[in-house]
């Protein structure tokens, strides 16, 4: 079983991962640490590796054969990442969705990554996310011709921004319960 994580900024994806590797006792990779290990290597933020990605492919596409071979020498995983439904098809696809401000609130409040930059307020954040998926969309369209924003791309597309992280992490595996039945 391999269960892939998507998701706008701050709708939980690299927690609910942690809760669910940690429940199904699976393996956890998470292509936003290994994107800001990329980024710090280089000397930069993430926000400058996305922006560095627009015009160069590297960017992108050394993180993205590193999900596509994952997917196809192991199983038994867990990863959150904004196109690992795409590179690992046959998965379990779970996107995450959150209102944008509440997003910008969790972002905020949270320990920082190495890689990103420090924010004054959620509003900056805010700001900075919606350039974050501007610069997702104009990449992967570019590379790749598709837009991982749309929920025709997942079996199960939820709402996070009421519901607790431990309440969604329930909520895909009785889902991937009733799939693995039918």
């Amino acid at each position: 079983m391999i269960i892939t994580l998507s998701g706008t900024p701050g709708s939980g994806k690299s927690t609910v991962a942690k809760l669910l590797a940690r429940r199904l006792e699976l393996k956890h990779y998470s292509v936003g640490d290994l994107r800001g290990k990329m980024a710090l290597e280089k000397g930069m933020t993430i926000d400058e590796l996305n922006a560095l990605g627009e015009k160069e492919s590297w960017t992108d596409q050394d993180a993205d054969e590193y999900q596509r071979k994952l997917g196809k020498s192991e199983d038994n995983f867990i990863i959150d990442g904004r196109l690992s439904w795409h590179f690992i098809p046959h998965s379990f696809k779970v996107f995450l969705n959150v209102d944008k401000k509440e997003g910008a609130k969790r972002i905020f409040r949270a320990v920082k990554r190495p890689d990103e930059k420090e924010y004054k307020s959620a509003a900056e954040v805010l700001k900075e996310a919606q350039k974050r998926i501007a610069s997702d969309k104009k990449r992967y369209k570019k590379y790749y011709g598709i837009n991982p924003y749309l929920k025709r791309h997942y079996d199960l597309w939820i709402d996070t921004t009421r519901i607790p992280s431990e309440k969604v992490a329930e909520k895909i595996v009785e889902n991937l319960k009733r799939k693995t039945h039918e």
